[in-house]
C-alpha cells in the first residue's frame, strides 16, 4: 500500500478522497484507513475546504469493503487493531463537521457500505449495486449495522444484511440507503452541481449545525429542542448569519467567510 492508493485533492473548496484502488475493486487495508483518517485531518483543518467528497478510482466499484487477502489471516489482536481502525474511521466521518457528499461511482458492498452511509448525501448512478456480502464468507456486518439501522427500516435492513444479496441502485434509494440515483453519464455533473452548492453555504453555519445534530441525536425529545434552540442563538451571532440576512434584505448573493 502506498500513499497514491488513496489520493486527496482540494478544489474549488472541495476536498476529494478517492480510494486508488481499482484493481481491487478499490478494497480497503490498514494502511488506507489511516491514510483516510489523515486526508480527514487535512480537509478539517483546511479553512479552504467547504465540503467534502468520497468516492473511488474507475467506473466499477465505489468499495468492495475490506481486503479479504490483507490482514484478515492476523491473530486475535490484529484482527482486533483493524476492524477498531476501521470502526473509528466511519464514526469520525459521520460526525464530520464539515458537509461530506458519497460519489458512487460503482457498486457498493461490505465495508464500502460505512463509507457511503456516513456521508450526509449519498449520489449514485443508476448501474451501481449494493449490498453486505459479509454473510456469505462467514462473516457479519457489524459496524456498518449501527449506520445500516439509522437510515434503514429495520425489516429491509434484516433482509439486506441475512440473506447477502445484491441491490440495485433503484432499490437502494427506495430503502433509504442513497439519496439519488442519476444516469451514469450524469454522475460527475450531479456531484459536481450539489458540491459548488454546499461551498457556497456559510461554512461556519454548516459546520455549527451539523455538530449540533450530532450532539442532540441522543437526546430525549425535550432536552434536543431546547439544545437545539440554544445552538440556533450561536448561529446567528456569526458574521455569517448577518450577513445572510443583509443579503437577503438587498436581494444579493451573500459573501460568507466563515466567521
Amino acid at each position: 500500500m502506498t500513499e497514491k492508493d488513496l489520493l486527496y485533492r482540494v478544489e474549488r473548496h472541495v476536498g476529494t478522497i478517492t480510494i486508488h484502488r481499482a484493481a481491487t475493486r478499490n478494497a480497503i487495508t490498514l494502511e488506507a484507513v489511516t491514510l483516510f483518517h489523515a486526508a480527514l485531518d487535512q480537509a478539517l483543518a483546511d479553512v479552504d475546504v467547504r465540503a467534502v467528497c468520497i468516492t473511488g478510482a474507475g467506473d466499477k466499484a465505489f468499495c468492495s469493503g475490506a481486503d479479504l487477502g490483507s490482514g484478515m489471516q492476523d491473530d486475535a489482536a490484529g484482527r482486533r487493531d483493524r476492524f477498531d481502525s476501521y470502526a473509528r474511521l466511519i464514526s469520525r466521518l459521520a460526525e464530520f463537521p464539515k458537509p461530506t457528499v458519497a460519489r458512487v461511482n460503482g457498486h457498493c458492498l461490505a465495508g464500502g457500505t460505512g463509507f457511503m452511509l456516513a456521508c450526509d448525501i449519498v449520489i449514485a448512478k443508476a448501474s451501481a449495486q449494493f449490498g453486505t456480502p459479509e454473510v456469505n464468507v462467514g462473516l457479519f456486518p457489524m459496524m456498518i449495522g449501527a449506520l445500516i439501522f439509522r437510515n434503514v427500516p429495520r425489516k429491509k435492513a434484516m433482509e439486506m444484511i441475512l440473506l447477502g444479496r445484491r441491490l440495485t441502485a433503484d432499490q437502494a434509494l427506495s430503502m433509504g440507503l442513497v439519496t439519488r440515483v442519476v444516469p451514469d453519464a450524469d454522475l460527475d455533473a450531479e456531484v459536481d452541481q450539489v458540491l459548488a452548492e454546499l461551498a457556497a453555504k456559510s461554512p461556519i453555519g454548516l459546520k455549527l449545525g451539523k455538530t449540533a445534530f450530532a450532539a442532540a441525536e441522543q437526546m430525549p425529545l425535550t432536552e434536543a429542542v431546547r439544545y437545539l434552540g440554544s445552538q440556533l442563538a450561536v448561529v446567528a451571532a456569526t458574521q455569517d448569519a448577518r450577513e445572510g440576512i443583509r443579503a437577503f434584505v438587498e436581494k444579493r448573493a451573500p459573501q460568507f467567510k466563515g466567521e
